[in-house]
């Protein structure tokens, strides 16, 4: 896969995706980065440490946040993505599920969407990244939790976000899947989609995972949001395991380094 101007090995190698969130309100780094200088630097830092790509939110979509307009989100976003672009070597990821929000980062430069509703919130999106060609990642969501068979079911809904990327002749070299971990799921869905990467390499694309600081990580092992990075390492390496290749975390290096072990573990 071709993100930016660096071609991914993601049958082989696994990657690091460093969050930015520059928003006042996420759940775990909120207000930290919603300056640009800021931000800027710690984009550098992340990427010192190992990140191949910067995954920059301006909205929080944390249990019960609070939407923001499109307007609001492009001018939280936009300059940070143009600081990004202009200073640093490295792929750069527009965190949205709004197709305005997309569209005003793939203009100053962004290399690709992740949007947290896989294509169905907005029913422009598919078409804007099929119109700038770019790399997309399809994350599992649901407005429910009535899951009939829970694996299969989000198999399903994945299979439907494929077909809106399809038919909005986005490329399958463009696609990529994220199992939602966190997002209209128990617990024990969350940590059973975790067990369970390995069915959804099943649909023959590259799978994102996106556990870091999660409350599967807190209320598994009873720690608050600033104590999960030995928990989020361990997911990161069973998803390296069973076939994840892009990691989105907080922690750069710790989870840069877990990951380094497990694929060199791997190949070998």
């Amino acid at each position: 896969m071709i993100i930016g101007n660096k071609e991914f090995d993601l049958d082989n190698k696994g990657y690091i995706m460093g969050i930015l969130n520059v928003t006042p309100d996420s759940f775990s780094d909120g207000g930290k980065w919603n300056d640009v200088n800021k931000a800027l630097e710690h984009a550098k830092e992340m990427v010192n440490m190992g990140a191949t790509i910067i995954d920059v939110g301006g909205e929080s979509t944390r249990p019960g946040y609070t939407k923001i307009s499109d307007e609001e989100e492009i001018e939280r976003v936009v300059p940070v993505i143009k600081a990004i672009k202009d200073n640093l070597c490295v792929a750069v990821s527009i965190d949205t599920y709004k197709s305005e929000v997309a569209r005003a980062a793939l203009n100053v430069g962004a290399d690709m969407v992740n949007d947290i509703w896989g294509l169905k919130y907005d029913k422009n999106m598919a078409a804007v990244v099929s119109e700038y060609g770019v790399p997309v990642c399809i994350m599992h969501n649901r407005d429910n939790e009535n899951y009939n068979s829970f694996m299969d079911d989000v198999i399903a809904d994945l299979k439907e976000s494929i077909k809106i990327a399809k038919e909005a002749n986005i490329k399958d070299e463009n696609i990529m899947i994220d199992p939602g971990v966190g997002f209209a799921k128990s617990l024990e869905q969350n940590l059973e989609i975790t067990n369970k990467l390995e069915r959804l390499g099943e649909l023959g694309y590259p799978i994102l995972l996106a556990t870091s600081r999660k409350s599967m990580i807190g209320l598994t092992l009873n720690v608050d949001k600033n104590e999960r990075v030995e928990g989020t390492v361990a997911t990161t390496v069973i998803g390296a395991m069973k076939g994840a290749s892009i990691f989105r975390v907080h922690d750069v290096l710790e989870n840069k380094r877990a990951l380094d072990m497990t694929m060199a573990i791997k190949r070998s």
